[in-house]
């Protein structure tokens, strides 16, 4: 059986291109967890702010997302994927029990972009009133451009289930 991490709360803020509007929505993925946004109607650089859920567990795997063009008469068009790793969100959340850090506010460790992400700048992962959180800014892959904005939030077990 797999050990249960937390609850990952996934808030898919926004996305930005540089050409042609479109209808666009986000997948997002995590291990056999599948949840996706509503779409925004012809949009440069959509705005969705919506909160996606999904049970975190040993082994950590890497949280993947697919960005679409909704199209009304034939199949969507693909718009660029990215993905990133949450080995370091969950590790800095056994950091965070282990040092008891419960302060106002708290940088756990930094990532930088490298090959294991698709980080377009470097995150940090902080301890904001006892919650590990995370801002992100991921390049899309396979796309001339575009970068898209997640706030990842990863919520104890213990805390999850009383709430």
């Amino acid at each position: 059986m797999r050990e249960q991490l937390g609850l990952l709360k996934v808030t898919v803020v926004q996305g930005i291109r540089d050409f042609m509007t479109s209808d666009p929505y986000v997948v997002v993925k995590l291990d056999n967890q599948t949840a996706k946004t509503k779409f925004i109607n012809s949009c440069l650089n959509p705005v969705w702010n919506e909160e996606l859920s999904f049970s975190l567990k040993e082994p950590v795997g890497v949280l993947s997302l697919e960005v679409f063009d909704k199209d009304r008469f034939k199949a969507d068009d693909k718009m660029g994927h990215a993905h990133l790793n949450l080995q370091p969100i969950a590790s800095s959340a056994r950091l965070k029990q282990f040092a008891k850090v419960s302060s106002a506010e708290t940088i756990l460790r930094k990532i930088v972009p490298d090959t294991d992400n698709c980080l377009a700048r470097e995150s940090s992962i902080s301890c904001i009133n006892g919650e590990v959180v995370q801002s992100v800014w991921l390049r899309l892959c396979a796309v001339e451009s575009g970068e898209i904005e997640l706030k990842i939030k990863l919520i104890d077990p213990c805390v999850a289930s009383s709430k």
